[in-house]
């Protein structure tokens, strides 16, 4: 499959929109409030502090999205990148568009000097995931994730 990897405009912001929804119910069968996503996704765009969104083409139609967000690291003095929000439409599944993104997002890091790296978090369950980042060289060896959520 022939990509090309993107930052995304708010003109990419319904499909998003869709994914995130899409992307809830499938992984942890949560149905979204879609107007609630619809301002978190447009919140993106508005405030370039909260994150970017990279969008994979192929095929004349957007396949895949993630979000990019920032941690400062003070050991590294420089800034990780977190994946998050990563949607791949089904038919695209299993032809290699995350690690076409995910290599694109990593050259990016290698390039720019205040950048330290790229980290996700996957759940437990998601066996399927866990095999695609370690094949990419990712490893879960130094961290657990902890979270309270309202």
């Amino acid at each position: 499959m022939n990509l090309t990897i993107r930052e995304a405009s708010l003109g990419d912001a319904k499909i998003i929109i869709d994914f995130q929804i899409k992307m809830a119910w499938e992984t942890e069968k949560l149905n979204l409030d879609r107007a609630v996503v619809e301002k978190g996704v447009i919140s993106v765009f508005n405030d370039p502090n909260k994150g970017t969104y990279f969008v994979a083409e192929g095929e004349g139609k957007i396949v895949a999205s993630l979000l990019i967000t920032f941690e400062w690291s003070d050991w590294r003095n420089s800034t990780v990148w977190w994946i998050q929000s990563v949607f791949v439409i089904e038919e695209s599944r299993g032809k290699g568009v995350f690690k076409k993104m995910y290599q694109f997002l990593s050259d990016k890091v290698k390039r720019i000097p205040s950048l330290a790296g790229l980290r996700l978090y996957v759940d437990k369950t998601n066996t399927s995931a866990q095999g695609v980042y370690s094949k990419l060289g990712m490893n879960g060896d130094h961290y657990q994730l902890y979270e309270w959520l309202k």
